[in-house]
């Protein structure tokens, strides 16, 4: 009788948390490590939530200019601030001396939040007017 109460017990525990949907993957660019990508993801439904800006600094005139690992990581830092759960389109341009800096590399992407399986963006759903 004891273990028939247990079990009963550990399944109306463990129910709710059986019951609730797997997250999503999250999605990651394997080679940087961070998720900003140089292209748009087709494969799942998202919105827009704004364009970030990144600007990536070099030290002295001696210093290497920036990597694509901390360019990414700049502009994920920005996108994460908006709650994106990944920045697409990323790009970036050649470092510039300026009377400000050693050598600057700027970087723009888009932050975008997925959306549920199935669900249509809200740019996609709204009827185009003319």
């Amino acid at each position: 009788m004891r273990f028939i109460l247990s079990a009963a017990f550990a399944l109306a525990v463990a129910a709710p948390a059986l019951a609730q949907p797997a997250p999503a993957q999250p999605v990651m660019n394997e080679e940087v490590g961070v998720p900003v990508f140089p292209y748009d993801i087709t494969d799942r439904p998202y919105e827009v939530l704004g364009e970030v800006k990144a600007g990536v600094r070099k030290a002295t005139i001696f210093s290497k200019s920036s990597s694509q690992d901390k360019i990414y990581g700049e502009l994920w830092e920005r996108g994460k601030k908006l709650g994106a759960d990944a920045v697409i389109k990323a790009q970036y341009g050649d470092a510039h001396v300026s009377a400000f800096s050693w050598g600057k590399t700027n970087a723009t992407g888009v932050a975008i939040r997925f959306l549920p399986a199935g669900s249509v963006p809200a740019a996609a759903a709204a009827p185009a007017a003319n």
